[in-house]
């Protein structure tokens, strides 16, 4: 008997944003704290884009030419805007409900996204290849972490960049992201985050290098209570992104 093929999916993930997946696009709603978040982490995937492909970001479409994958990419939060900057995006993820509901926003707005209910193990087994990948909030929700940053690593070009933005596994973490976000300002529903699924930076790192990436950038993102905002911090205790590169061949 052959062995069954592993899977990055993990289906209660899965069952739970696609529950939410009518709340995508509300400001107000159930994912309100990510189109919070979602200003800093543009800002810093824009400019690092523009760095590291010798880019104008004052440009109208400046990552024309850039093919640019959001895997795991809900109700398109990311792509909409990368689209706009001039991209050719690629937004898969797993929950075809949140795939329907980015097509129809998509095509609301009249962007160009192509979107596909697929997962990172079949988008790289088919030879897909992208300039700029987009793991944005995701590895703490796969089912297995080095299958799901191996399958990204293939699909990124030699020269290519990946960004990865996710949750540290520290106590801090679990009183403010967990115990706090979700049971006491209930800014996310409960059970959105598990805390041994939240990823410390030297494991993601141990992953980038499996898949033959390495990190060039890396930042702590904190939340501001007065101003109301994230913000770009050294602290990397809670939320950080990191910005890997694979070596041209």
């Amino acid at each position: 008997m052959p062995e069954p093929r592993r899977s990055t999916i993990d289906a209660g993930e899965v069952e739970r944003f696609s529950a939410l997946a009518a709340e995508w696009w509300n400001p107000n709603g159930k994912f309100r704290p990510l189109h919070k978040f979602n200003p800093v982490r543009l800002s810093y995937i824009r400019d690092q884009i523009a760095t590291r492909f010798g880019r104008d970001p004052r440009a109208a479409r400046p990552f024309e030419g850039l093919r640019i994958l959001d895997i795991g990419c809900g109700g398109g939060l990311l792509c909409e805007p990368m689209a706009r900057l001039g991209a050719e995006v690629v937004g898969a993820d797993a929950s075809e409900t949140n795939i329907e509901v980015a097509k129809l926003h998509a095509a609301e707005g009249n962007v160009s996204v192509d979107y596909r209910a697929t997962t990172a193990e079949d988008l790289a087994d088919a030879g897909e290849k992208f300039d700029v990948i987009l793991n944005m909030e995701v590895v703490e929700h796969v089912a297995d972490i080095d299958l799901f940053v191996g399958k990204c690593g293939e699909m990124v070009r030699p020269g290519g960049i990946m960004f990865v933005a996710t949750i540290n596994r520290t106590l801090k973490a679990l009183g403010l992201a967990i115990i706090g976000a979700e049971y006491v300002l209930r800014w996310l529903p409960r059970g959105t985050h598990q805390f041994g699924k939240l990823v410390r930076p030297e494991e993601l790192e141990k992953a980038l290098g499996g898949a033959g990436l390495s990190i060039i950038d890396r930042t702590g993102v904190t939340y501001n209570p007065l101003a109301d905002r994230w913000a770009r911090s050294k602290d990397m205790d809670v939320n950080y992104m990191v910005l890997a590169e694979k070596g041209s061949v």
